[in-house]
């Protein structure tokens, strides 16, 4: 909602900077999205008519206009909006000046024809965000070369966007703001009562209230002898500023009421209304009503509706008006109305409809039903009109508002501060709501503009609100019964850690996949869990591996030219029930896809995991999974338990994806990999003497796994402390069905360094102990 400040300030003093303004509105609970000042940059921009609209050849986006701008010659201009044709009103930017942002105005030609000038909308004077089309004025608002800002009584204002939640119905009005700014900063706050001379007659319209269950209160009152024309300037520029486009005097009137007040109401030309009268009733199922907008809306018995006195539909109700009965030129006798309207129905009818208006999105809030009274004499003030009759009221079934038991120590207890009562109570009474002693607590009135307010929290929400949270003493809650992470939560933690320090980025993929995405990771679709309601049509399979969704990744990520993206992901995944189960098969699983590696950077980043939690027993066996590389592919095994599978994405599953790139790849169950031995109660010492490194390739068979190799070089001497295995080659100078593996052996002691005696010895242990146990021959030798 946008708020000028000088609107603001026609109902408290608010007097401070901005900046604290700014602030002290975020700690109520509507936090200013945007701050705009306006009023300035508009010399040299004047109100003009429109006299000739023509196209341009060759040009089918831009039009060539002539306008009086009070100058005596029409004036040429090139204009690229559509919204508007021969006698429009507009603001009209002459040559020389500069438009806020320091956008200056010159001669220039566009298709040969020549522009003199600018025709301008109300972004680009700042006072709106409406670009689609120029900012059309109001006839008759003043003469061609009247300075723009003094037809629009523009002085220099600033504009706050304030963010209004749905337990904020207050804040929907300038009323509402300035009643809250005004507790907060402790100055005087009046609603001025308007000045209307009391009927000049009884003319009244019949009313008649067959929804009470909906229609709480259903107002009305006829104002005759109106000349509809253009507002004021100031009614028209406060419309502007808060984003409203003033239409006509009888319509801005309406409009500006509820932006004032919070009450919507509407106006109807009596003399198109049949039967002179106004009915509340529920809709009938196929009912059909043209609305403002011109479109046939079909209704159903959930939607109320307004009709003439002759059951014919006018309106929907608390949403938008019909076309039937809508103001024009020649009105001159109006039925006023206003109403309040069951927040949930009127909820229901606007999302059905798919309609959401400015009158909608405050009743859906709850308005303030006591307020409609001033809401209606307010109308006729503006409009500078006598009411013809007395005002017609007739009641329904309005929200019991009973009052709440609010204890001042439970109000301390949850904030954290040592409040009195009598300043919990003056907290309160300055926003309306009214507290009475009731024992050792209070008994607090809730006023009709706070719908949402129901229990003694809410109260407490608001002592707090305006106690101000930075007045209050931030605190640790301890308790011995909560607080902290427990052993797998912090587990789970340090698997992150471990992973994002490898250089991994962490990933979210969606748990809903298709069949065609699992059977290109040629896994089995008969074993996935089928989703009856799935958000997605054709995504109705639970993910049986985070595989398809990482991929996609890759694949989305390729597709933008972003290769060797290096991602790991922590999800659940679904299988079939066990033997002997009902529910599926639930597990968390964590995989690393890294875009551009092969095989050896997912055993990397497998022994940083298993290293980094400190897992005991644990090794890769060469196997096959579905998906993956059927001779680069490791079962992870944990204490003689396999928890997983480590290697490289099978060629046919990348394609499948369109990916060109090697992908590393592993999965591992991390439910199970945290259940089994990890962790260390105490660090192992780190030896202050240098170490020496050794290289050693050795040709075994293919059906050798590297890691059995490892694990021998590791076992095979007490100085051996790292092992890493960084070449693989299949060619000529090894004999067929047989490859090479080379290793990195790191050899270092804790209590001396090592002399090349030492190194040689351990040297010639680990390769006997490979070649004996592996029928492996040392290459180089």
């Amino acid at each position: 909602m946008r708020v000028p400040l000088s609107w603001l300030r026609d109902f408290a003093p608010i007097d401070v900077p901005v900046d604290e303004l700014i602030t002290i509105l975020g700690e109520l609970g509507t936090p200013v999205e945007s701050v705009k000042e306006v009023g300035g940059g508009l010399d040299g921009v004047v109100v003009a008519r429109v006299l000739t609209v023509d196209r341009i050849e060759g040009a089918d986006k831009i039009r060539a206009i002539t306008v009086d701008d009070g100058l005596g010659e029409p004036t040429p201009v090139v204009c690229g909006a559509w919204n508007f044709d021969v006698g429009a009103t507009v603001p009209f930017a002459r040559v020389g000046a500069v438009l806020p942002g320091d956008f200056a105005i010159g001669r220039r030609k566009m298709k040969g024809v020549e522009s003199r000038g600018m025709i301008c909308s109300a972004r680009e004077l700042e006072l709106g965000d409406d670009h689609e089309g120029i900012m059309v004025l109001p006839d008759g608002i003043a003469e061609p070369g009247t300075p723009f800002a003094d037809a629009m009584g523009i002085t220099r204002d600033v504009v706050l966007e304030l963010e209004v939640n749905a337990n904020r119905p207050d804040a929907m009005s300038i009323v509402g703001v300035a009643r809250d700014l005004a507790a907060r900063l402790g100055v005087p706050f009046q609603i001025p009562t308007p000045k209307v001379a009391p009927p000049t007659g009884t003319t009244t319209a019949p009313i008649d209230n067959a929804a009470p269950d909906v229609c709480g209160r259903f107002v009305g009152q006829v104002l005759t002898g109106i000349e509809v024309g253009a507002s004021p300037s100031w009614i028209a520029n406060r419309l502007v500023l808060a984003g409203m486009r003033p239409i006509s005097n009888v319509v801005d009137a309406s409009n500006y009421v509820m932006l004032e007040l919070g009450i919507p109401n509407h106006t109807y030309d009596l003399a198109r209304l049949p039967g002179g009268g106004l009915r509340v009733r529920h809709a009938r199922d196929g009912e059909t009503l043209t609305t403002l907008d011109e479109v046939e809306r079909r209704l159903t018995a959930d939607d109320v509706v307004i009709t003439d006195a002759e059951d014919t539909p006018v309106g929907i109700a608390g949403v938008m008006g019909g076309a039937s009965s809508e103001i024009g030129e020649h009105t001159t006798d109006v039925l006023l109305e206003a109403a309040w309207w069951k927040p949930i129905a009127i909820a229901r009818t606007s999302k059905r409809l798919n309609l959401r208006t400015e009158a909608s999105s405050r009743f859906e809030k709850g308005t303030d039903w006591s307020m409609i009274d001033l809401a209606v004499a307010r109308f006729a003030e503006l409009l500078g009109v006598t009411p013809a009759g007395p005002v017609v009221d007739v009641g329904g079934e309005l929200p019991p508002r009973e009052a709440i038991r609010v204890r001042p120590a439970r109000v301390n207890a949850l904030l954290g501060t040592a409040l009195t009562t009598d300043e919990v109570v003056g907290y309160l009474g300055r926003i309306g709501f009214e507290s009475t002693p009731d024992g050792d607590a209070l008994a607090v009135s809730l006023p009709p503009w706070r719908l949402d307010t129901a229990t003694e929290i809410d109260i407490v929400e608001e002592v707090a609100r305006h106690h101000g949270y930075r007045a209050i003493e931030r605190t640790v809650p301890r308790s011995p019964n909560a607080g902290g992470l427990t052993r797998l939560q912090e587990d789970r933690r340090t698997v992150r850690h471990l992973l994002a320090g490898t250089g991994l980025l962490e990933s979210w993929t969606t748990t809903f996949v298709s069949a065609s995405q699992v059977e290109r990771c040629e896994l089995a679709v008969e074993q996935c869990v089928r989703v009856t309601n799935p958000l997605v049509a054709d995504e109705n399979l639970l993910r049986p591996s985070l595989l398809p969704g990482l991929l996609g990744s890759i694949a989305y990520n390729e597709s933008h030219r972003q290769l060797g993206a290096p991602l790991f992901e922590i999800g659940k995944t679904f299988r079939g029930p066990l033997d002997g189960q009902q529910l599926p098969d639930e597990r968390e699983m964590v995989a690393v896809a890294i875009a551009g590696a092969d095989a050896a950077a997912s055993v990397t980043a497998w022994h940083a995991l298993v290293e980094g939690l400190f897992v005991m027993d644990a090794r890769l066996e060469a196997a096959t999974a579905p998906g993956l590389h059927a001779t680069r592919t490791a079962r992870a095994v944990v204490g003689g338990e396999t928890v997983g599978f480590v290697g490289e994405v099978a060629p046919s599953v990348l394609a499948a994806f369109d990916i060109t790139e090697r992908v590393a790849w592993f999965e591992l169950d991390l439910g199970r990999l945290l259940t089994l031995p990890h962790g260390a109660d105490q660090y192992e010492p780190i030896s202050r003497y240098p170490s020496s490194d050794v290289d050693l390739a050795f040709e075994v068979d293919e059906s050798v796994p590297a890691g059995d190799i490892l694990a021998a070089l590791r076992s095979a001497s007490p100085l051996v402390v790292d092992v890493r295995l960084f070449d693989v080659y299949r060619g000529d100078q090894v004999a067929p069905g047989r490859r090479s593996l080379a290793y990195t052996v790191r050899f270092q002691a804790l209590d001396r360094t090592l002399t090349d005696e030492d190194v040689a010895a351990a040297r010639a242990s680990l390769i006997t102990a490979v070649e004996s146990s592996h029928a492996a021959t040392l290459r180089g030798a």
